[in-house]
């Protein structure tokens, strides 16, 4: 076996792993004497054409892959020799051991030396989940983790390898619905075959536990299908918080994205962070959609209120006399009435201020909505929509505030009641739902400030 040369250019050294249909071996380029590590794919009793084009989407994702903690592509040919017939893939080779290796020779990892592998392992996932389509590595698991020698007070480097589960979104839209991964590294979306960025982060929280517990996290008891983990580790209250975060089963309230799993990481959720009423309140009208794609958030108008009805009428008989007025202006003929007639704009503004206040009152709905691009904040009034702010990039949002209802006094010395409000910070802009607009409702305001918390991965502050 060691002797034998396959696609006459590559020298088997020896085998490193092997499973049904597959193998993968360490051999040595006969033109530059370089060892690479070479893929098989062999048509075997049990081939199915799945495996095939797994094979050749991690051939093809390889190829377009550039990051120097992944295996670089090299070749790929069609075997047809007397032993193997199939197909093989060929990369550069990296001299280091895996996780699982690690693992199993009995080292044990410290807290801050899972951060470390952890913040590396975030900023691949960072590119691959940023590529055009994002790539989505789905096998995330200690054997394929590799890691470096010790340099100094590093950790060494960390690589990501086997891109044989690989998905992108373009082909998960095309319809494939492969079920790939390994037991215990599995988030349970995956197990229907559905797949996205964070299903990844997943699977890396579940090799994070096991380096922190020694522990396969398939062996580990669940509730509710969570990873019951904190009684057999001993790590700091925000990293157990941490690995909570990335390793929740539920899609909706796991973090979200590698870049926001990256920055939780690296800023600690405080512990004087809240969590804040959860489920939507008895009786609200608020309409609330959300899936992986899109979050949005549909305000009804507030409707009729005894409150309207004196105003309602003054705004009527205000707009009502500054018509007679300029009308009878206007009938004194141009240019006479041209002075008269400016001078009534502000308080035709005014009026309008009134009456368009009842107008929105009665028939204005708010639409906030964050999707895969932007988040924008708009009024829509009879099919018509008006920009409350301007749209803002997803990424560019840093966080939630959230301030409860308290008092102030004003400038004579009144005790005044200020209602509750959540602040949307996405850049230099800052949405407000709350605060005496739109949502007068403090269960509301908490329950949305909830679900966008978990939606997009970003823990609520108080002010």
């Amino acid at each position: 076996m060691a002797l034998e040369i396959l696609g006459e250019r590559y020298e088997v050294q020896q085998q490193l792993g092997k499973k049904a249909g597959r193998k993968t071996l360490l051999a040595r380029q006969v033109s530059t004497g370089e060892l690479v590590v070479v893929k098989l794919l062999s048509f075997t009793n049990d081939f199915e054409w799945d495996d095939l084009k797994l094979f050749e989407r991690e051939a093809e994702t390889l190829k377009a892959l550039s990051h120097p903690s992944i295996p670089r592509y090299l070749d790929y040919f069609e075997v047809n020799s007397t032993n193997i017939k199939g197909f093989a893939l060929v990369q550069t080779y990296i001299p280091a051991q895996t996780l699982e290796q690690y693992l199993n020779a009995g080292r044990s990892f410290t807290e801050d030396e899972v951060k470390q592998i952890a913040k590396q392992v975030l900023e691949i996932l960072v590119y691959l989940h940023g590529l055009n389509p994002p790539v989505i590595h789905r096998d995330i698991k200690p054997s394929n983790i590799l890691l470096g020698d010790r340099s100094g007070n590093s950790i060494g480097q960390v690589y990501l390898v086997d891109f044989g589960s690989v998905q992108t979104i373009a082909v998960r839209e095309g319809g494939t619905r492969t079920v790939v991964g390994t037991y215990g590294y599995m988030p349970p979306e995956q197990f229907g075959g559905r797949t996205t960025p964070a299903s990844d982060l997943y699977s890396l929280g579940a090799t994070l536990i096991y380096l922190v517990t020694g522990t396969h996290p398939a062996d580990l008891p669940q509730k509710d299908l969570r990873i019951e983990f904190e009684q057999v580790a001993n790590n700091s209250p925000s990293f157990t918080r941490y690995l909570r975060s990335i390793t929740e089963p539920s899609l909706e309230k796991r973090l979200s994205s590698a870049s926001y799993a990256l920055q939780a990481l690296e800023q600690p959720q405080p512990l004087n962070t809240i969590a804040l009423q959860k489920g939507k309140p008895v009786g609200s009208k608020i309409q609330l959609n959300k899936n992986w794609d899109y979050f949005e958030i549909i305000v009804p108008p507030p409707g009729f209120k005894r409150s309207m009805l004196f105003s309602g009428l003054f705004a009527i008989a205000w707009n009502s006399f500054i018509l007679f007025w300029t009308v009878g202006v206007l009938s004194a003929g141009f240019p006479a009435s041209i002075p008269f007639v400016l001078f009534s704009l502000p308080f035709w503004f005014a009026g309008w201020s009134m009456l368009s206040g009842i107008i929105f009152n009665l028939f204005a709905s708010m639409r906030l909505r964050v999707d895969r691009e932007q988040i924008y904040f708009k009024n829509e009034l009879f099919g018509f929509k008006f920009n409350r702010h301007r749209p803002y990039p997803r990424e560019s949002i840093t966080k939630l505030v959230y301030i409860p209802r308290h008092f102030q006094r004003d400038v004579e010395g009144n005790r005044i009641s200020i209602p509750a409000e959540l602040i949307i910070w996405a850049g230099v802009e800052k949405y407000q739902l709350g605060g005496g607009n739109s949502i007068k409702s403090e269960p509301e305001i908490e329950w949305l400030a909830q679900e966008l918390s978990d939606w997009l991965g970003i823990p609520i502050t108080r002010t």
